[in-house]
């Protein structure tokens, strides 16, 4: 795609610091990270969002996710990560390519991250199974 940012990085018309690399994804340093070492793992192929990413793909991505939160824990070092992935712009997915953020954690650090709850154990299971297709 010749507007993607990722792309172009993909291409080597955009440079990147580069984690992280094999034949179905490419991982680097993100421009404006969360933490420093916060890595976005991008797919080869591009695909706007997760869905639209054939399986054989989106699962050699979890592959490539796998090693580099590996990669974080073995030589950052860190205690932990966490994997935000998303999907379309209510879900703040500003890049148009299917992008994983591999973000590094510390103990003693506070994350921001504020649970909601459902209203009933009700609105639990319809919503669980109208998800089924039941």
């Amino acid at each position: 795609m010749d507007n993607c940012i990722f792309c172009k990085i993909l291409s080597g018309v955009v440079p990147c610091a580069q984690v992280y690399a094999d034949a179905h994804a490419l991982a680097f340093l993100d421009i404006g990270p969360f933490e420093k070492g916060h890595a976005l793992v991008i797919p080869r192929l591009h695909a706007v969002t997760l869905p639209e990413l054939p399986e054989v793909e989106a699962a050699a991505l979890g592959v490539a996710i796998r090693r580099v939160g590996g990669l974080l824990l073995s030589r950052l070092p860190c205690d932990g990560f966490n994997v935000l992935q998303s999907n379309g712009a209510c879900a703040t997915q500003v890049v148009p390519h299917v992008h994983f953020h591999v973000i590094p954690r510390w103990n003693g650090r506070a994350m921001n991250w504020i649970s909601g709850i459902y209203d009933n154990t009700a609105e639990m299971t319809a919503i669980a199974a109208r998800l089924r297709g039941a």
